[in-house]
């Protein structure tokens, strides 16, 4: 999963402070059985010195080492013996003494090998849905709230069915897309049409959705998106282009990318340089991506490049949005 260096180190310093709870639980524990059972706190303290006496024993008798070993396995077992008898006679799990890691699978590490293990993906998860809840209203914005009855049920001419009609359509489609996330037919969609007809909405149902899913969503509008490209390209202070770099990957690399209000930025040929960077690198490396515009393909074709409205027209499920803006009917209802 390709989630950025924020929510990683956000979720490294959440994992260790449920490891260090851990420990602190367990040490109070230990401290009750002590209490309760205060010959286990010697056992526990003689264990712990075992080796070494039995090493030092050794050398100044002159054992060998296997007789040492031997020795030293002997004591260790009786008092092993001695403390699970008398863990069983208080009630306790004959490992409530033990040392046990908050996640046995990774032994606290948060990774194995190159693999980040789920205690950490978990974490990640949580944090990825916390920083997209921050520019998406994520509390409100799910598919069982999407209104459907602030669409018109009459025909349109020009589209050949009625803005009602449409969204039922695009409102599956898009739950479909969420809910069956790497498996869907399409694996990209382009949502177009004016503003206020709930691309934006959707777009959040989505990102909710596949981030639940435990997949790295970035949300982000064209405008930020195309700033961190040139900052990439041009910053001169170091830690800037840095920082810019790893954002240019995160858009690059992450499994579902949403580009949000394309065609709201100041157009420039760098501009169109790196959006056609952007689709056509996820397009080669098979990731996901959600666009959505208030232009058309033909819009696009004129704003930005043939090539660009080309790659849309021909890997892109595309979705076109009509009917009255949501938000002035909104206001007219209040």
């Amino acid at each position: 999963m390709a989630y950025s260096e924020g929510i990683i180190a956000r979720a490294e310093r959440r994992l260790k402070e449920q490891q260090e709870a851990h420990r602190a639980q367990q040490q109070a524990r230990r401290e009750q059985i002590f209490r309760a059972l205060p010959r286990t706190r010697e056992i526990e303290r003689t264990l712990r010195q075992t080796a070494p006496r039995i090493l030092a024993a050794s050398l100044k008798q002159g054992l060998g080492q296997e007789e040492a070993l031997a020795a030293l396995r002997r004591e260790n077992l009786a008092l092993q013996d001695e403390e699970a008898a008398l863990l069983a006679q208080g009630g306790f799990p004959p490992d409530a003494l033990d040392d046990q890691p908050f996640c046995p699978l990774c032994n606290d590490r948060g990774w194995k090998g190159q693999t980040m293990c789920r205690c950490l993906s978990a974490l990640c998860r949580q944090e990825q849905i916390q920083e997209l809840s921050s520019l998406l209203n994520l509390g409100e914005q799910s598919f069982e709230t999407f209104r459907l009855d602030y669409y018109d049920r009459q025909t349109w001419p020009e589209f050949k069915r009625s803005p009602r009609e449409t969204m039922e359509i695009i409102l599956s489609t898009c739950r479909s897309y969420a809910e069956l996330f790497g498996s869907y037919p399409h694996k990209n969609l382009f949502l177009n049409g004016n503003p206020g007809l709930g691309k934006t909405f959707l777009s959040a149902c989505i990102a909710r959705v596949v981030a639940e899913k435990g997949f790295s969503v970035v949300y982000d509008t064209a405008a930020n998106i195309f700033s961190r490209f040139e900052t990439r390209k041009f910053a001169r202070n170091a830690e800037d282009a840095r920082q810019a770099e790893a954002d240019a990957q995160r858009y690059l690399r992450c499994d579902l990318l949403i580009l949000d209000d394309l065609g709201s930025e100041f157009t420039t040929p760098f501009v169109q340089s790196a959006l056609y960077e952007l689709i056509n690198t996820r397009l080669v490396e098979q990731k996901h991506t959600v666009i959505s515009s208030n232009l058309n393909l033909d819009g696009i074709r004129q704003r930005y490049s043939p090539q660009v409205a080309s790659r849309l027209e021909g890997e892109y499920f595309i979705m076109a949005f009509f009917g009255q803006d949501i938000r002035l009917l909104k206001k007219q209802l209040r």
